[in-house]
């Protein structure tokens, strides 16, 4: 079978680390090309590429391109994974007679009826979800069925993490707080960086730090917030971490607090690593963590839970490891990249089934 993945985005995240999975697992089996439109992208792959321009949901060019693609490489299964790349992969399938998957990792509600149907229902013969919530969110549209829809959750390649974790950073707190993700509003680092100050208040005598992964338009805000909260000193922004597996080999617990999200790569990786997870009830978190057991959930925006969350933690080193284990245990028993593997192969056999053009 003959795949090719398109994703159009700027910048490095979840959604591209995805991508990058798929096609390294996919190419054990099949033949796989990305198209793609920064370099950014396109340097952490290793398969075959094509850069694209992407300059609209309709760029026509793009949409030439990828029928040349298709057709020159014979390509059999058509995998989107951003928005924008949605309705130019589904027209070019059609026009091919391939198949068209995509892909989704947030919560979307389906709110434009004639142009959601053509793009969610219409073109593509399946889509592939990170969460249950993300397909519930999606069936709540009538014109959606319930079998074209597959769950897949994320996979976990461990061996990777091993390699790239180890030896994990110096510690620069006795007690430290991690996270990693884009810079932007629906990540929600402010509350994050909030309900930190607080912790800090709670019990002034505990040495902790935040460390701040990522790059984004809100870094400069962020900084600004820690620092009129008075914590500027604490709170470490690192950058882009190409590796950030070091920082989560030595955290202690490891936040995810988006306003919305799937399931994250990144909170599954830090739970392999024996990071408690503290999370948002974000996406499909809480198909991921048990409140209690192997993490803890808090309500977005609700600053004093969350701090109350991080002192019960901090004070507790017995709770700390009892969770962290639970959480890594987690993902070695359901989360693994061979599930996902498995997982996305039968989808894409399944769906091709119906559609042999060459």
């Amino acid at each position: 079978m003959k795949i090719l993945l398109m994703n159009s985005a700027r910048t490095w995240g979840g959604t591209e680390k995805w991508t990058r999975m798929a096609a390294e697992t996919l190419a054990e089996e099949h033949e796989v090309c990305l198209a793609y439109r920064r370099e950014i992208i396109g340097n952490r792959f290793t398969v075959k590429k094509y850069r694209l321009p992407c300059l609209s949901h309709i760029d026509l060019y793009t949409l030439f391109r990828l029928v040349q693609i298709i057709r020159k490489e014979r390509i059999d299964v058509i995998i989107p994974t951003k928005r924008k790349d949605y309705l130019l992969a589904g027209l070019a399938a059609r026009a091919c007679g391939i198949t068209g998957i995509l892909r989704l990792g947030i919560r979307r509600r389906l709110t434009i009826p004639l142009i959601h149907r053509l793009i969610y229902h219409t073109l593509p013969d399946g889509i592939i979800v990170n969460a249950e919530k993300i397909r519930q969110d999606l069936l709540l549209s009538q014109f959606m069925r319930e079998e074209n829809i597959k769950v897949i959750y994320n996979g976990v390649d461990t061996g990777t993490l091993e390699r790239l974790g180890r030896p994990p950073v110096e510690k620069p707190y006795p007690f430290l707080v991690a996270t990693a993700g884009v810079l932007t509003n629906r990540k929600g680092h402010d509350f994050l960086i909030r309900g930190f100050s607080r912790f800090l208040k709670l019990s002034p005598g505990i040495d902790a730090g935040l460390i701040i992964m990522g790059e984004g338009p809100k870094k400069e805000e962020l900084q600004n917030l820690a620092t009129e909260l008075g914590v500027g000193e604490r709170v470490v922004f690192t950058g882009f971490a190409d590796n950030p597996y070091p920082w989560m080999a030595t955290s202690d617990i490891f936040a995810m607090t988006s306003r919305n999200e799937g399931i994250s790569n990144a909170l599954l990786e830090a739970m392999y690593f024996e990071n408690v997870p503290v999370s948002t009830l974000a996406g499909g978190t809480a198909e991921l963590v048990v409140d209690g057991e192997n993490g803890f959930l808090v309500e977005y925006g609700d600053e004093m839970q969350l701090a109350g969350i991080f002192l019960r933690v901090a004070e507790n080193p017995a709770l700390r490891r009892t969770i962290g284990m639970a959480a890594r245990n987690t993902v070695v028993t359901g989360f693994t990249l061979a599930v996902m593997k498995r997982e996305l192969n039968e989808f894409c056999i399944q769906k091709k089934k119906r559609k042999s053009p060459w």
